[in-house]
């Protein structure tokens, strides 16, 4: 077992992993005894409620919205409070007090409050992530993100809890009871972060330059983070991967339900079944095949991650019901949007992080999210509009803009290997 663990550099990492980037990764597989477990359920919850794919869409938009708001302010308020605190502050307000909003919901305005609120964890995904590799090796760097999806993959144990309390007690009742239970646990989740980790070191100096300063200076101190984007290809490359990967994922958390239970007909009590599928494909395909990825050389996992994600929405909307066939392909487009999710996702982090000036880390990262956020806003709704019209259009929508990934890949890597 001690020779595995040293031959797999993966397994190695997760074992030799220390203090913060430890903590981060070590209690992110409560997200699957938590969120993970309401998720499935989420946009098809929302139709019980009487609302129409425009009103889901919306919804989607307003909470893209708010990501976008609390994006821009992320870099000076978690500079402010430090990455730890804000970490511990920001991840009530976007998950917790949400939970127990979403588990009392009686419609659209219960949902568009807690959409607002969950838009508040922009701040925590910068100071999450700063919080995750200030100080951690550079080197290992592409490993921990994978790990950090890995962990959230792990949900995939934990499903069967969603489709047993539905088949029990319906589906808004079930979905009531796993809402308040992503309270508790979630709550606990951003309480033991809190306790086993530490301020960075980057993060003591910024917060020590920041208690100097006013709001606006800190604002107008975004200058500096401006020209080092403008700056820097590498930076502007990996803003313009995160934001198509961040709109196809949105499209595929929200429509995907919506596709699989209104047009191919899948029973409500499956509906987790799937997802547990693809978290368990993801994390084989960690290990198999995203576990060799050289972070030296993206390129060609780039291209494949965008076109296996290419080929998995091309399958999803040649279903039309639940026969045989129809499982079996669900299940092909699954191990394929796995794939691509799996490799788009660990790579766009990676890319961020590479690419980012690690002294200005906070506010790069900040103007990142809210760039990715302001595009990214009004295709919830557009989303919405589509799938009115008919429930696959939201998928040719994300084969759109893979295609248009594979273009930006091409141009950026042009005469690299």
């Amino acid at each position: 077992m001690k020779n595995f663990l040293l031959k797999h550099h993966l397994l190695r990492t997760l074992v030799e992993l220390r203090g913060n980037p430890r903590a981060c990764v070590y209690t992110e597989p409560m997200w699957g005894l938590s969120m993970n477990l309401c998720l499935p359920y989420a946009t098809v919850y929302m139709l019980t409620f009487g609302m129409s794919d425009v009103q889901v869409g919306l919804v989607t938009s307003i909470y893209m919205f708010s990501q976008m708001v609390f994006a821009f302010l992320s870099g000076i308020i978690v500079d402010k409070m430090g990455r730890r605190l804000s970490t511990m502050v920001f991840d009530f307000l976007a998950w917790s007090l949400p939970c127990l909003i979403w588990a009392s919901s009686q419609g659209f305005w219960f949902f568009a409050v807690a959409a607002l609120l969950n838009g508040t964890m922009k701040i925590t995904t910068v100071s999450w992530d700063c919080l995750l590799v200030e100080d951690a090796p550079r080197d290992k760097i592409t490993q921990i993100y994978s790990w950090v999806i890995i962990c959230g993959n792990l949900s995939a144990i934990f499903a069967p809890i969603s489709s047993i309390l539905v088949a029990k007690l319906t589906l808004t009742p079930a979905i009531r009871i796993l809402y308040i239970n992503a309270f508790v646990i979630m709550t606990a989740k951003l309480l033991i972060l809190y306790k086993f980790s530490k301020e960075t070191a980057v993060g003591k100096i910024r917060q020590e330059a920041a208690r100097k300063m006013s709001w606006g200076e800190m604002l107008s101190g975004y200058k500096v983070a401006i020209r080092m984007i403008f700056t820097s290809r590498g930076t502007i490359f990996a803003i313009i991967i995160s934001i198509l990967v961040e709109i196809v994922g949105m499209i595929g958390m929200t429509f995907w339900q919506i596709i699989a239970s209104r047009r191919i007909g899948v029973p409500d009590t499956l509906l987790p079944i799937f997802p547990m599928v693809r978290s368990i494909l993801s994390i084989l395909l960690f290990f198999t095949v995203i576990s060799h990825i050289k972070q030296s050389k993206l390129k060609w996992p780039l291209f494949g991650g965008f076109l296996s994600a290419i080929i998995g929405c091309l399958l999803l909307i040649t279903i039309s019901n639940t026969g045989v066939w129809g499982y079996v392909i669900l299940f092909v487009s699954l191990l394929f949007e796995a794939l691509g999710s799996a490799v788009l996702n660990t790579l766009r982090e990676s890319l961020v992080a590479i690419h980012v000036n690690p002294n200005e880390r906070s506010g790069i990262m900040a103007l990142l999210q809210t760039t990715v956020m302001l595009v990214s806003v009004p295709f919830g709704y557009i989303g919405g509009l589509l799938s009115d019209i008919s429930r696959v259009l939201p998928f040719v929508l994300s084969i759109a803009l893979l295609l248009s990934g594979i273009l930006a890949t091409s141009i950026f890597y042009r005469g690299k290997n």
